[in-house]
């Protein structure tokens, strides 16, 4: 089951009901993709077994789609992220089961925010919205009864290097979404450590980051590094037969670049600046993703 993957544009065709999956998803809750991200999403869902009741956890999750999709899948998530967290919007704990690891993970606001939501605005000229604004908090509301029948998502905010509130050996798998290529090759390498620590044996690390041809290189732009094949072989302790498309490097990158699924369906953010993976919104991939799976090994 090991290997590191450079994901082929033709995953969106392969897995293309998982793809449409989080393209729905997305929509429905408002939060943009980058620009390869249902590659990422569509590749990383199809190596997580849904088929038994599991606790995942979502490294470098932020308030991105996987923790919601695997919510949605019944499973329980623990949502890590060395950013806080605490002041998750209402959109998103009304409509999923959320919960803090600890009371400083998500504080809780007070009534009167919540009722606030059925009034109209303060101020006459935006009153004309009220309409819209009242539907979207009923929904919110509904799907909050409704939440119960979902994962439970726990946040937990806390440096993938160190999670001393995690205990070994009892998540059964491990996914990571185009998170841990921010960080050094040094400081990646202990998160993998610590990821490996908490995971059952026989259970699966699924990661996305970012590949390099030749040498690792940081992408100024979108804050990332680009890995070789043999500082992730080394950095997520591969073993040597372990499969591995990186001799197909050109030919993935062209197709990559031809794909007009991807190509031309940017979101907005990319458009409004340049310190991203899509400078202005001009579409010219200087990296491509990676996917790494990793079993832990029984003793």
């Amino acid at each position: 089951m090991e290997r590191i993957e450079i994901l082929h544009t033709d995953t969106l065709y392969t897995h293309r009901p998982l793809a449409e999956q989080f393209r729905e998803l997305a929509e429905r809750l408002g939060i943009a993709l980058g620009w390869h991200y249902l590659l990422d999403f569509a590749w990383a869902a199809s190596k997580i077994d849904l088929a038994r009741p599991i606790t995942v956890m979502d490294a470098g999750a932020a308030s991105g789609l996987m923790q919601w999709w695997l919510a949605e899948a019944g499973v329980k998530v623990i949502s890590v992220d060395r950013t806080s967290r605490a002041a998750l919007p209402w959109k998103l704990r009304n409509r999923y089961h959320v919960v803090g690891m600890r009371p400083e993970d998500l504080l809780t606001d007070s009534p009167a925010q919540s009722i606030r939501g059925f009034l109209p605005s303060r101020y006459p000229q935006r009153w004309k919205t009220y309409p819209a604004k009242l539907r979207a908090t009923l929904d919110s509301l509904c799907a909050h009864r409704q939440r119960d029948q979902r994962g439970i998502v726990r946040i937990y905010n806390q440096d993938l290097r160190t999670m001393p509130d995690i205990e070994p050996d009892s998540v059964d798998a491990v996914v990571s979404i185009s998170a841990l290529e921010h960080n050094p090759p040094d400081e990646l390498k202990a998160c993998v450590s610590e990821l490996m620590r908490v995971l059952k044996p026989g259970g699966t690390l699924v990661a996305t980051l970012a590949a390099a041809r030749n040498n690792d290189w940081y992408h100024e732009p979108s804050k990332g590094w680009c890995y070789t094949e043999a500082t992730l072989r080394d950095i997520f302790g591969l073993r040597p037969d372990s499969p591995s498309n990186y001799d197909h490097y050109d030919e993935l990158f062209t197709a990559l670049r031809d794909c007009a699924e991807l190509r031309d369906n940017l979101a907005d953010f990319y458009f409004r600046s340049g310190n991203n993976g899509m400078p202005w919104g001009v579409w010219d991939p200087k990296y491509q993703p990676v996917g790494v799976l990793r079993v832990k090994r029984k003793e």
